[in-house]
């Protein structure tokens, strides 16, 4: 993964926010932690649908390392892993539906796509 070689510099609070979980991946990943306790990387990944093994991998790092995402590996053969929002990362969920919410109001179901979507925001177009 990428080292920076400098610090990030933040011109606004927003910045960083959304360095931590902005991006393609992160707010969808952070979506559908979101809707359940835990959840297995497979699982994990057949939700999201479209990302490769190692942008997940990538994201899912970075957000554990950022303390928004608990890891949990279980001493099972095969080894199972488990990944859960922190208590930072539940904090997180308003946010995540507030920007939701906005995107209802703004914004036509046809433009979406997959089983996340289906499961969870569909019928909130439908009111």
């Amino acid at each position: 993964m990428y080292q920076r070689k400098i610090p990030k510099e933040y011109y606004c609070t927003v910045d960083y926010g959304l360095d931590i979980f902005g991006g393609k991946w992160k707010p969808r990943i952070l979506c559908i932690l979101g809707h359940v306790n835990s959840m297995r990387y497979g699982e994990l990944k057949a939700q999201m649908e479209n990302i490769s093994d190692a942008a997940l991998a990538d994201s899912l790092h970075e957000l554990q390392q950022a303390g928004i995402i608990n890891r949990r590996q279980y001493n099972e053969m095969p080894i199972r892993v488990e990944y859960s929002l922190t208590a930072e990362g539940k904090s997180l969920i308003p946010v995540l539906n507030t920007i939701s919410n906005w995107a209802i109001k703004h914004s036509d179901a046809g433009i979406y796509t997959g089983k996340h979507f289906e499961k969870v925001h569909r019928a909130k177009f439908e009111n």
